[in-house]
């Protein structure tokens, strides 16, 4: 089983991420469950949701706490929450943040992690830039189909028309698409980088 856990802010689409992730999986044949974590969150508060994908039926219900993957879309909870807890160096980061690990102040703590498993992307910029709103949770799904087999980019697509119409959809695919490949050429580049 992949668990995954989306941390952000109330109204980032933190819940819709974690949604439109279960979908993809479900659309590819796998079993996929979605979940919010909230208690009287408002506006701004931080906000968890959580995605389990599998081959077989889910039974689990209850919050991922060892997650293989995190999605953070909002890198200034970085210091204010402990967001890390339960991942093992094996896991999978992706932020959505123009700024480099070291940059957000925690170059230190992903030292010993698998440098393929750790990924920033600028999200809330392609949302702005396609949407016209600065939510990252679409973009982010397409970098996550970059840094990670769970889910193909196509079926992220087919999850954010599901869940979206007419422009807002095509934007959030926009977004998502360029988010794809933006880290596709960043792993490219880097893979180079390592040849040399």
């Amino acid at each position: 089983m992949f668990q995954v856990r989306i941390h952000g802010r109330g109204g980032q689409g933190v819940v819709s991420a974690a949604e439109m992730l279960s979908v993809a999986a479900f659309l590819e044949g796998r079993h996929a469950q979605a979940f919010p974590s909230f208690g009287s969150e408002r506006m701004g508060a931080p906000v968890m949701a959580f995605c389990r994908i599998d081959a077989k039926e889910i039974r689990l219900r209850e919050p991922v706490m060892s997650p293989d993957a995190l999605i953070i879309q909002d890198p200034t909870l970085l210091h204010q929450v402990d967001l890390f807890s339960g991942v093992t160096r094996e896991g999978l980061i992706l932020i959505n943040s123009t700024r480099s690990f070291d940059e957000l102040g925690i170059g230190e703590f992903v030292q010993g992690f698998h440098p393929d498993r750790l990924c920033t992307v600028p999200a809330s910029e392609l949302a702005l830039k396609h949407v016209g709103r600065p939510l990252p949770n679409a973009a982010l799904l397409g970098g996550f189909a970059a840094v990670c087999s769970q889910v193909k980019l196509e079926s992220v697509f087919a999850a954010i028309r599901e869940k979206f119409s007419g422009k807002v959809a095509e934007g959030n695919v926009a977004a998502a698409r360029e988010a794809f490949e933006i880290v596709m050429k960043e792993r490219e580049e880097a893979g180079h980088a390592q040849a040399n």
